[in-house]
């Protein structure tokens, strides 16, 4: 199975999947500024989907005052099934998966887009690694070392060649997206790892872009899941040996 060669034709309709946890007070300006974005765009068919993870404090009701469509997991799942729920729920051609804080601003989507159009990939995915001099906002000296360290041991496991899986800011075609998301089945951190090998495994073409990236306080993975996910990129490798991700 392998990516098509795409021309700017195919630039009908896109889906943009938000997962989230708890968050009336970011999602209002979020979803304002996607839509503005959206509604200045040629796109023939747009939709945000917000997708709650079992939120407590009226995230679905402020969503969809907002105008987004809402999915809802049954009770707190973590974002690997929230994005994996909304990717499988896509109404669009082309399929976004961004963080509710748009750390990565949406105009970015434009270099997704290009990379796609120029190379003929079937899944673009937004880099902070390739390019740092374009992260305004860097994330506590700690936390970003962590992120450094577990892409060094994740490409040792796996064998991915991507500079970082883990920037929420990811363009799928949505036949891709299909067959890569119903094969996934990591729930936490390290689902961007599984989704990637998934990927490659099938043979879809996967481009690294550079792009903004502005950290914002507030994160809802804690220091110690991150931990925990550096166990994910062993799973994903032991599931690849048993052909779990088989065509």
């Amino acid at each position: 199975m392998g990516s098509a060669i795409i021309n700017v034709r195919l630039r009908r309709s896109i889906s943009i999947i938000i997962p989230a946890f708890n968050e009336t007070k970011r999602l209002p300006s979020t979803l304002q500024t996607l839509r503005n974005y959206l509604d200045q765009s040629t796109w023939e068919f747009t939709e945000i989907v917000v997708v709650d993870d079992g939120s407590r404090d009226g995230t679905p009701d402020v969503a969809r005052a907002a105008g987004a469509r809402v999915l809802e997991n049954p009770g707190n799942r973590g974002k690997g099934y929230s994005v994996r729920h909304g990717m499988l729920q896509a109404k669009g051609d082309w399929v976004l998966f961004t963080d509710a804080d748009l750390s990565a601003p949406i105009d970015d989507l434009e270099k997704l887009w290009s990379e796609i159009e120029r190379s003929g990939a079937s899944i673009a995915i937004g880099s902070r690694a390739v390019d740092r001099s374009l992260i305004g906002v860097h994330q506590p000296r700690l936390r970003e070392l962590s992120g450094q360290i577990f892409n060094v041991a994740m490409r040792m496991v796996t064998g991915l060649p991507f500079q970082d899986t883990q920037c929420g800011f990811k363009l799928f075609e949505r036949r891709a997206a299909a067959a890569i998301f119903e094969r996934q089945s990591l729930d936490g951190f390290g689902f961007d790892v599984e989704v990637l090998f998934i990927a490659t495994r099938l043979g879809y073409r996967v481009v690294e872009v550079p792009v903004r990236w502005n950290n914002v306080p507030g994160t809802k993975v804690s220091l110690w899941q991150g931990m925990k996910g550096f166990l994910d990129p062993l799973q994903v490798r032991w599931n690849g040996i048993r052909g779990k991700y088989r065509d």
